[in-house]
């Protein structure tokens, strides 16, 4: 270089009594010039205590409550990691289900509970709902318009479909577990409260078999959509039986298992929001 930084600008970088401008010049310029970089002395203590710091944080992070649960249900920290950065498993994402469970379980207490047969409108209404958390929970399991950590994960051994998989295993569970605590709280008990679990295992196994053709994130509104437009054209002739009755059961389990073998056949084109 044809110029150097002179010496008491050195010092003055040295001793933090420049101005952001005049720091901003310096570095920029002793990034490109060994001499000017040399002549600033370094702490050789300080700096390795710095890097020590820094490698501790990076290697051993704090784990995360999610994480810690995980990792005492027996699975590994790394997979713990990446299942904890899910994220419909985000606490405003488990409030809003949370939520939604909470008025469809307080509305049909206010309709007056269960009138006859499988119940009053507003416990249809919970049956229809529940469904529609978990598939929900799964479309925003993954995708790099949604997910953080997404451009990270991505790079991982455990990357496409095997994310997906853990990933939807992990809110399944999850989403499914607090429509069940929800549906205790039902005025009606006995099979009403979980004629709900089979549309829901059905919507999110055909979901995911759906995926490995077009993105979740659309194949996921439609299904819900589909399903609540469905249960309301039926609800309204009062054939309830007809959407959650023992038939109808029969017919969940029969798309769940189709749909079981669509994505084991179909599982290494499954990828969720990624462009086919």
């Amino acid at each position: 270089m044809g110029w150097h930084v002179p010496p008491e600008l050195l010092v003055a970088y040295e001793q933090g009594r420049l101005d952001p401008v005049r720091v901003m010049a310096v570095e920029a310029h002793v990034t490109r010039c060994t001499r000017c970089r040399e002549s600033i002395p370094i702490d050789e203590d300080w700096l390795a205590r710095g890097w020590a710091s820094v490698l501790d944080t990076v290697d051993a992070p704090r784990l995360g409550v999610v994480e810690r649960l995980l990792c005492r249900l027996g699975l590994p920290e790394h997979r713990a990691r990446l299942l904890a950065a899910t994220p419909a498993l985000r606490a405003s994402w488990l409030g809003a289900t949370a939520a939604v469970l909470s008025f469809a379980v307080l509305a049909a207490y206010a309709s007056g509970g269960v009138s006859s047969g499988l119940g009053s409108h507003a416990v249809l209404g919970f049956l229809a709902v529940a469904p529609v958390l978990p598939v929900l929970a799964v479309a925003t399991a993954y995708g790099p318009r949604l997910d953080r950590l997404h451009e990270i994960s991505d790079t991982t051994p455990l990357a496409g479909p095997a994310l997906v998989l853990w990933r939807a295993s992990a809110v399944l569970v999850v989403s499914i577990g607090m429509g069940a605590l929800a549906s205790v709280f039902l005025p009606a008990h006995g099979w009403l409260a979980v004629a709900w679990l089979l549309p829901a295992l059905a919507l999110c196994l055909a979901s995911l078999a759906l995926a490995t053709v077009v993105p979740s994130q659309v194949t996921a509104p439609l299904l819900a959509v589909g399903w609540l437009v469905a249960v309301a054209a039926i609800g309204t002739r009062d054939e309830r039986g007809d959407v959650f009755g023992g038939y109808a059961q029969i017919v969940y389990l029969l798309v769940a298992l189709a749909a079981s073998a669509v994505l084991a056949a179909r599982r290494r084109r499954l990828d969720p929001g990624e462009p086919r």
